[in-house]
This record gives structure tokens, C-alpha cells and sequence, in this order.
């Protein structure tokens, strides 16, 4: 069981801290409004982490590819993506300054994290996979407990995950100058951008 813990906390860390969509978004709200919205932006994306792993485990990553739902939800992702991409640009272009920004722009980061990750397709080929690995790590078809235990491990790494990137930004978005703002946000912008290419081109 420890085995299998220590293997999904492993996971999670990877998964989380590896550079993409909710990252990219994390910077850019966390550079314009400080540790909170970099939070919830992270906790958000555990919404989507969690159903996602629970789809993965469960073996229901195989209904999930099906054509009639795999092309409309990377459609809506691609298109979020993009969204959030030209968002991203504006702000390089106009830097933002925070007493400028409307006052219920930082509470639905929450939100923006949750619909970022529950529309990513990419999460039904990587849980899938993940699904495959319980089983190679217990050279069996995985138990409930054994699959909570997993469940269990990449969760914990995931919320630790989401206090370490906040703090991380926090403290960036603290000491940066206006340029490396501007930089930071088109670089967000750019790379949410071509995720939403990336996403499109799959269809």
C-alpha cells in the first residue's frame, strides 16, 4: 500500500507542476492579483483533477474517447483556451494595474481553474495511462482499497501542489518589474494560445 502511495504521490507532482493551461493561468492572475486568486485557480483545477482520476481508475477513460464526446469537449477547451490566450496578450500589451481591475475579476478564478481542467481532453489519455500504470504497480487488477490508496496519494500531492505554485507566483508577482510582467503575461497568452492550436488540431 505504501508503495502505491508513494508512487501516486509521485504522479501527482508531475502532473501538477508539469507547464500547461492551469499553470500558465495561475501566473497570470497571480501576477495581477496575489496569492488568493493564484490559490484558487489551483484548488479549482482539482475539481477537474478529481473527476478526471475518477474517471481514469474506474476504467471509464475507454467511454470518454468515444467521437460523439471527445470532439465537443476538445472543441470547448479550445476555444477557452484561446480565450484565455488573447486575455493573456491584452494584458502584455495593456499592463493592468490592480486598482483598475473590476472587483469580481479575482473571485471567479476558482471557476476559470475548474472549466480549464474538466474541458481538457488531454486528462482522459493521462489518466488512462495512470489507470494502466495501478495496475502494472500491483501486477494485478487493482483492489478498491488499493485504488483509493492511489486516489488518496495523488490528491495529497496535488493540494500540496496548489499552496506551492500560489507562493511560487506570489512571490514572483511581488518582485517583478513591469517588463517582466509584460513578458510573463504574453508568454502565458502564447502558450495558452498554442495549447488551444494543439487541441483544435486533434479534432
Amino acid at each position: 500500500m505504501l508503495m502505491i502511495f508513494f508512487s501516486a504521490v509521485v504522479f501527482g507532482f508531475v502532473f501538477c507542476l508539469s507547464p500547461g493551461a492551469v499553470l500558465a493561468e495561475t501566473l497570470r492572475r497571480g501576477l495581477l492579483h496575489g496569492f488568493t486568486p493564484a490559490l484558487l485557480v489551483q484548488v479549482g483545477s482539482l475539481v477537474g483533477d478529481a473527476t478526471w482520476a475518477v474517471i481514469g481508475l474506474t476504467g471509464m477513460a475507454l467511454l470518454i474517447q468515444h467521437e460523439a464526446i471527445r470532439v465537443p469537449l476538445t472543441a470547448v477547451c479550445a476555444l477557452y483556451l484561446a480565450w484565455l490566450g488573447v486575455r493573456s496578450l491584452l494584458d502584455a500589451w495593456r499592463l493592468p494595474q490592480p486598482d483598475n481591475v473590476p472587483v469580481g475579476s479575482g473571485r471567479n478564478a476558482l471557476m476559470v481553474g475548474a472549466a480549464i481542467s474538466l474541458a481538457n481532453p488531454k486528462n482522459i489519455v493521462y489518466w488512462g495511462a495512470l489507470g494502466s500504470a495501478l495496475s502494472g504497480i500491483v501486477g494485478a487488477t487493482p483492489s478498491h482499497g488499493q485504488t483509493l490508496m492511489f486516489f488518496a496519494g495523488f490528491m495529497l500531492a496535488s493540494i500540496l501542489s496548489c499552496f506551492l505554485v500560489a507562493a511560487l507566483v506570489n512571490v514572483l508577482g511581488k518582485n517583478a518589474s513591469a517588463t517582466w510582467q509584460r513578458i510573463s503575461y504574453g508568454t502565458c497568452g502564447a502558450v495558452l494560445i498554442y495549447l488551444a492550436f494543439l487541441a483544435a488540431g486533434s479534432l
